[in-house]
């Protein structure tokens, strides 16, 4: 680059960077691998006892006795994967309930959808216990400069709690009673 060329100061974002950038912002601010793995946990757990395999002329109901189990599981698991993008407050509860979901779904639902399903909700769930949101870097204290090498340091400037708790040591020694046990006897005899 020249000194005359503009260089990227003067990139102007196109539709793809801006929408990239703000799907990046709204994923960062859930826990979404956690609803997406939750999410797509439901589908095999739903999908697989109301599903036929086809082999040459021979046809293959995987469908069981609980498929409405199955399939109240399967919708019950995707709807708490956007629950968890779209309400993250409730992320906690969301990804319990997910686990417990995944756990119900193994009797019930052909071994958890063929243990697919069961892993991605249970994957789902526990990222979801586990999410915390990130703190602004804006929002963090700042910290207080430290006092340079050979600097003179006040040890008399105690920090506000040991202010606090200090005259409270002072006056439970000096208090009536504080001294030996035969000290403390004779004071609870008069008394």
């Amino acid at each position: 680059m020249s000194a005359e060329s503009p260089g990227l100061r003067s990139h102007q974002p196109n539709a793809f960077h801006t929408a990239h950038t703000g799907f990046r912002n709204w994923r960062w601010q859930r826990p979404f691998w956690a609803g997406l793995l939750t999410l797509l946990g439901g589908i095999p757990i739903a999908y697989f006892p109301y599903a036929n395999m086809t082999l040459g002329q021979l046809t293959v109901r995987m469908s069981t006795t609980a498929g409405a189990g199955s399939l109240v599981i399967g919708i019950l698991l995707m709807v708490l994967g956007l629950t968890m993008w779209f309400q993250p407050l409730v992320r906690i509860f969301a990804g319990v309930a997910a686990i417990l979901l995944a756990l119900v779904s193994i009797p019930v639902s052909n071994f958890g959808g063929f243990l697919i399903g069961f892993l991605l909700a249970l994957i789902g769930g526990s990222l979801a216990v586990a999410w915390a949101p990130g703190v602004p870097a804006a929002a963090e204290p700042e910290k207080a400069p430290e006092a340079p090498l050979g600097a003179y340091v006040d040890d008399d400037a105690a920090v506000p709690q040991q202010q606090a708790y200090a005259p409270q040591m002072e006056k439970h020694a000096t208090s009536p009673g504080a001294g030996t046990d035969d000290e403390t006897t004779n004071d609870h005899r008069r008394a």
